[in-house]
């Protein structure tokens, strides 16, 4: 019987659990655990140290520390828990601090004892916050010691607890992370999101020059864009979610009035797995613009522009998003040299009002006239911004002032 504790409440109440790059939080865990098992095994002069989990009739070795060669036992072997000295521990029929198990009668009804053999032996339960029993934690040399005391064991039972609340914590993390990569996939399948564009206006020749595809989810819980795509990257799961977003808005791009291009979102792990180029073959790169937003983070530059230079050799534009938000920004801005500088809402919200916001857009603005790359200011909401972005001699806007973003059946009719 597996003595894990039932699926810890309901999972949809259960926090977002943001798990590091490649399971990283969880091998940091076991290594923690293994270094606490050499340390008890090491004070207490053991041989062999391990953890064991009680799983249907059966204990698995989870952690295995030992000096002995060969090694009695191996982390994922397992045995019938019958026939151990945890079940016996565990039910009363041996205590908790053997001395010499060659001594015992029960014991010697083991046929381990003799064939490790096993002298002095420890072993404690590990148990969960609900009194669930998880398995236990042990320790035994192939010799008797009969310098053992009650001191030596109450450390056992201190390392146990610890254990069972790092593992207790392990497996609430695996389910909440079983829970979200669930939601993510049934998304995926089901198709339970769709694609908006809003229109970027050049205001002096007043025509549409192109769209940004935005994602919209109809999946529950109802939230934020950016929500749903850092739950999928906690999960290993945001390359096929931003891949399947992308597909479904590059659809209508033979639709689009001429010369409009459409401005996608990516962010640079998942360009670096290559998949970018093969999806756009279908409708060519070159009405494509390509945002980076601030919030993406490039580790190695140099790599990521190797990734997209074939796509810019076919004509598709890189933008970056975000300008003026935080430091990333420019430093995007500095080692991409993209074809359009996209300003952030905080700076053109208020532009016309506030002198510092103007003063950092025109600095901005400035170092795109110098550098080649066009300017493109967002979340243009007033009559007051659009004229005070005019007059700096931004004419590439975007925001709910010039059009909302809509799906494109209703765009369409409005093209």
């Amino acid at each position: 019987m597996n003595h894990r504790p039932a699926n810890l409440a309901a999972a949809a109440m259960l926090p977002h659990v943001i798990l590091r790059h490649d399971g990283e939080a969880v091998a940091d865990a076991e290594r923690t655990l293994a270094d606490a098992l050499h340390s008890i095994r090491a004070h207490l002069g053991m041989e062999v140290a391990f953890i064991s989990e009680f799983v249907d009739g059966r204990r698995v070795f989870r952690q295995v520390d030992s000096q002995l060669d060969p090694v009695p036992i191996r982390v994922g072997g397992s045995d019938a828990l019958a026939e151990s000295y945890c079940q016996r521990i565990i039910d009363g029929r041996l205590p908790e601090l053997i001395h010499d198990a060659t001594r015992l009668p029960v014991a010697l009804e083991l046929a381990a004892t003799l064939a490790i053999p096993v002298g002095a032996h420890l072993s404690v339960p590990i148990r969960f916050s609900d009194g669930a029993l998880y398995g236990t934690l042990c320790c035994f040399s192939t010799r008797p010691d009969h310098t053992l005391n009650e001191r030596d064991l109450g450390m056992m039972h201190v390392l146990a607890d610890f254990t069972g609340r790092q593992l207790e914590h392990d497996i609430r993390l695996h389910q909440e992370a079983d829970f979200l990569r669930a939601r993510i996939e049934t998304v995926l399948a089901e198709g339970s999101y769709g694609i908006v564009y809003q229109p970027i206006v050049h205001v002096l020749e007043n025509r549409i020059i192109g769209y940004e595809a935005l994602t919209r989810f109809s999946a529950e819980p109802k939230r934020s864009p950016d929500l749903w795509f850092k739950e999928a990257g906690a999960v290993g799961l945001q390359a096929e979610l931003e891949m399947a977003v992308i597909e479904k808005a590059i659809e209508v791009l033979p639709d689009l009035p001429d010369g409009a291009y459409l401005s996608l979102n990516l962010s640079p792990a998942t360009l670096q797995r290559g998949q970018l180029e093969a999806l756009l073959e279908s409708v060519g790169p070159s009405r494509i613009v390509l945002e980076i937003t601030e919030h993406d983070a490039i580790d190695d530059y140099e790599q990521f522009a190797a990734v997209l230079a074939p796509l810019r050799q076919k004509g598709l534009a890189l933008a970056v998003d975000d300008a003026g938000a935080g430091y990333a920004s420019f430093r995007h801005i500095l080692r991409l040299k993209p074809d359009i500088i996209k300003l952030d809402v905080s700076l053109t919200q208020n532009i016309d009002t506030d002198p510092g916001r103007r003063a950092l857009a025109v600095a901005l603005i400035q170092f795109a006239a110098e550098t080649g790359s066009k300017i493109v200011a967002e979340g243009v909401e007033t009559e007051g911004e659009l004229d005070m972005l005019r007059r700096l001699r931004v004419n590439k806007v975007q925001g709910y002032l010039l059009g909302r973003p809509m799906p494109f059946a209703q765009l369409a009719t409005r093209l």
